[in-house]
């Protein structure tokens, strides 16, 4: 038996290699695994294959796992056929090979350690194979990056080396796909409501999206005074407020409910903001509160409101005119020191797209390039990114104001990244800029038409990748610019097919 005190010492290194491993570690733990296959299931979530420095041990794991797996059996007999025909386990020694490893397999509770050693040495391994591409490319004055830029890629780099053990991408398995495709159904079955994303609140924007889902870029588009910023304010505010913590079997935290919400806000201070949310969550209007206009039973009723919502996860940025890799990496940080589980960005079109792209390139493409990089920030940090952007004039010119794909400014790439894109519209915006001299039959039709819409909003599905467009019905209380669940008759029969 190997005893832990052989392979505990991290500088373990023969004299023609070294790099950071430890052989032995390695064969200890593959050891108590083939010797108790239940051992696997305590380590799996520690090391995978790739994390074993030694090629034909990350071979012995991979087919071990795929046994355990299936609820086969995995020891050294089962392993010798299925390795009978492989060379290279005939150069270290073959089925003896197998033997001795099970002859040096420690006892279940040490292997725990065993595999965390094993991992911190591929950690050290990625970390000095990251540091000399950073020392390569900052050496490089032909390199096109400014040393910025080449920070942000550092730092990226190093959060996807901290989060998933890895600094690079790659394949994954049909069946590795499948078994995160069941597990985001299994998770849309457990919630209430059946969302396989997290809930915007909204009961019929829920239907239609089956929540804001993880990795997807989410545009929320409209001509000024639609109510974007306070669409996108109410769903951050619920998310926040909703969100309730829980520990993984591995100890990480996770939103059980409601999420961590970064908000950019690159048009509003945060102080604005926070007014606008005090607003809705105590009901009384947002410009009685910035006057000071409100009496001492108000006021109570502000203080509780602001008591009650204080402390909720909700992170507010307001720094104007930053580039899309600064706000990757305040992202990125704000996941490593808080969590996050939503980003926020009003609006769009306020994001420039960093030196990287020179003024020539024209605003196109520099949209582009943004639309591009809030994608992949999304994907990077498996979250959903909710960005508003503004829609051209051209909605003005049509006797129809409800705004199509075509109405968003520099739209061919904002369009084609974009997994959702949602529209905000209020007819009754412009119903009453269309006033009719008061007196007139057709001022009181006027009239008639303007108590149907008041109160009403629309917000338009024009695209969605995973599921079918349409029009969502929602309130909207002016006074606090707060959006809400519109009665219907027919919602809750829906529900019930």
């Amino acid at each position: 038996m190997v005893s832990i005190t052989e392979s505990s010492d991290y500088s373990s290194l023969s004299q023609e290699d070294t790099t950071p491993h430890s052989l032995p570690a390695e064969q200890a733990l593959l050891g108590a695994i083939l010797y108790d296959n239940e051992i696997y299931h305590r380590v799996s979530m520690i090391v995978d294959e790739k994390h074993f420095y030694n090629p034909v041990h990350q071979r012995i794991y991979a087919t071990a796992a795929r046994l355990i797996e299936s609820g086969k059996l995995a020891d050294a007999i089962v392993l010798k056929n299925r390795f009978s025909q492989d060379e290279t386990l005939v150069d270290i020694g073959g089925e003896q090979y197998l033997a001795e490893l099970l002859l040096s397999a420690p006892s279940g509770a040490t292997s725990i350690e065993y595999a965390k050693m094993i991992f911190d040495l591929a950690m050290r391994r990625e970390l000095i194979r990251l540091g000399g591409d950073i020392s390569t490319v900052a050496a490089n004055p032909e390199y096109e990056q400014d040393a910025l830029e080449q920070i942000a890629e550092a730092e990226s780099k190093l959060y996807n080396l901290a989060e998933i053990g890895s600094v690079q991408g790659g394949f994954d398995s049909f069946s590795e796909a499948m078994v995160k495709s069941i597990q985001m159904a299994s998770a849309a079955y457990a919630r209430d409501g059946g969302l396989s994303g997290v809930s915007t609140g909204l009961i019929d924007m829920d239907r239609q999206l089956g929540g804001l889902h993880r990795s997807d870029l989410i545009i929320l588009a409209g001509r000024p005074s639609m109510g974007k910023t306070s669409l996108a304010t109410n769903i951050a505010f619920h998310i926040a407020k909703k969100f309730r913590e829980e520990k993984t079997e591995t100890g990480v935290s996770k939103a059980a409910d409601g999420g961590r919400v970064g908000f950019f806000s690159l048009e509003m201070s945060s102080e604005q903001l926070a007014t606008r949310i005090l607003a809705e969550q105590s009901g009384i209007p947002s410009h009685k509160i910035r006057r000071g206009d409100i009496n001492a039973t108000e006021y109570e009723h502000v203080r509780d409101s602001a008591d009650d919502i204080s402390n909720i996860p909700l992170f507010i940025d307001d720094t104007g005119g930053i580039s899309i890799g600064q706000l990757a990496a305040r992202s990125r940080r704000l996941k490593r020191q808080h969590g996050l589980d939503l980003i926020v960005v009003d609006y769009l079109q306020l994001l420039t797209g960093g030196k990287a792209l020179k003024s020539s390139d024209g605003r196109v493409q520099e949209v582009s390039a943004i639309t591009q990089g809030l994608k992949a920030i999304a994907k990077e940090l498996d979250i959903p990114v909710l960005a508003l952007a503004q829609l051209s004039r051209q909605v003005e010119q049509r006797d129809d104001k409800r705004p199509q794909l075509s109405d968003l400014r520099e739209s061919g790439s904002i369009e084609q990244d974009a997994d959702v894109v949602m529209f905000v519209f209020r007819e009754e915006y412009y119903k009453a800029r269309s006033e009719p001299s008061e007196g007139t039959q057709e001022h009181e039709t006027w009239m008639q038409e303007m108590e149907m819409l008041h109160g009403k909003a629309e917000v338009i599905v024009g695209k969605q990748r995973h599921g079918p467009i349409g029009t969502i019905k929602l309130s909207f209380d002016a006074n606090i610019t707060k959006f809400g669940n519109l009665a219907q008759d027919d919602r809750y029969d829906d529900f019930s097919h």
